[in-house]
């Protein structure tokens, strides 16, 4: 089922939209297809359970919004993991989108670092590592993983990078995260524009293909000896580059009505939109599945002093005591029991 709305044919556009929800478009006279996507409770939820620093808190918000964005488009029972491995303040980031609609995030931080003075903007944070992004359908042959090198760009940056290095698909990301005040209290906000060239025109297919030798003289894909940009995707970027933070994350500014501000006078169509929720992975059966592979002295090692197993789980703080001659009696009963 899909909503189709000519936006441009509009006498006014839509009004105040809502939270958590990825809203998937189409402007076909641009050749560009995307996503909009607004956090709200989910993401706030995710952030102030772990009370991160303001600048933590803002990179993982960017995180998670990208990782929607790509994971959105997972037309399969499956989930979308983005994870950084870096060597600065924040040295890890992990976010787990599961198909259709499950969001987690976690990050790890040296709060002595990120308080010292690190800058905020997520190129500081991250420093140099790599980023990786995996698919996983559920078994070990449908698992696809892309990885980045993360050598001082944010995760705009290195979202353009991965698209040009694994999809060659010309890609345009937009991530904005703030914190608001309403209702009495502030409230972590996220979102996020993913904007893809994915020309349809047979002809412009085959002229996008050919190498500069062989285009026609005066083409627009001719630009002395490199193909210049289409003029479609020119302009599509163009627009794009206009949106300002504050639209992404504005709950008065729907994502329906950025898109008609945007793409308003070639026409914009909107499909039906795709909820978000926070929703961790976690449970005492998966708990126990991490424990069996545990050798006799691994699980001996983490018995704590009070007698018990305890383990938190660090997406949501969920904390699971166990007893261990329960643990032992389950491990030796086999896994079915």
């Amino acid at each position: 089922m899909r909503s189709d709305t000519t936006h441009s044919q509009m006498a006014t556009p839509p009004g105040e939209g809502r939270d958590d929800v990825v809203l998937p478009f189409a402007v076909e006279p641009l050749d560009v297809r995307g996503r909009v996507v607004r956090l709200g409770p989910s993401i706030d939820t995710i952030l102030r359970r772990h009370g991160y620093p303001e600048p933590v808190a803002r990179l993982l918000g960017e995180a998670a919004a990208l990782t929607v964005l790509l994971g959105a488009s997972l037309k399969f029972e499956g989930r979308f993991q983005l994870q950084t491995k870096t060597d600065g303040p924040v040295d890890m980031v992990v976010v787990d989108f599961e198909a259709p609609d499950r969001l987690r995030a976690t990050a790890r931080f040296d709060a002595g670092r990120v308080g010292a003075g690190a800058k905020a903007d997520a190129a500081a944070l991250l420093g140099r590592g790599h980023l990786a992004m995996t698919i996983d359908q559920g078994s070990s042959q449908s698992r696809y993983q892309g990885v980045v090198a993360l050598e001082g760009q944010g995760f705009e940056e290195a979202a353009h990078q991965y698209f040009r290095q694994s999809e060659q698909i010309p890609t345009r990301v937009r991530l904005a995260v703030a914190e608001q005040v309403g209702e009495g209290a502030e409230h972590w906000r996220a979102g996020g524009l993913l904007m893809q060239f994915l020309p349809h025109s047979p002809e412009r297919a085959r002229l996008a293909d050919l190498p500069p030798g062989d285009l026609p003289e005066g083409h627009a894909l001719l630009a002395g000896s490199q193909p210049a940009e289409d003029d479609a995707w020119v302009e599509a970027k163009s627009l794009v580059a206009t949106v300002e933070d504050h639209e992404l994350v504005d709950p008065t500014v729907s994502s329906e009505r950025l898109l008609y501000r945007l793409f308003h006078e070639r026409g914009v169509r909107v499909f039906e939109a795709q909820g978000v929720r926070e929703a961790c992975r976690c449970s005492r059966e998966r708990v126990m599945g991490m424990i069996r592979r545990f050798s006799d002295e691994e699980r001996r090692d983490i018995v704590g002093d009070d007698g018990r197993i305890g383990i938190t789980c660090e997406f949501c703080s969920r904390h699971y005591d166990l007893d261990p001659a329960e643990v032992e009696a389950e491990i030796a009963a086999g896994p079915e029991a």
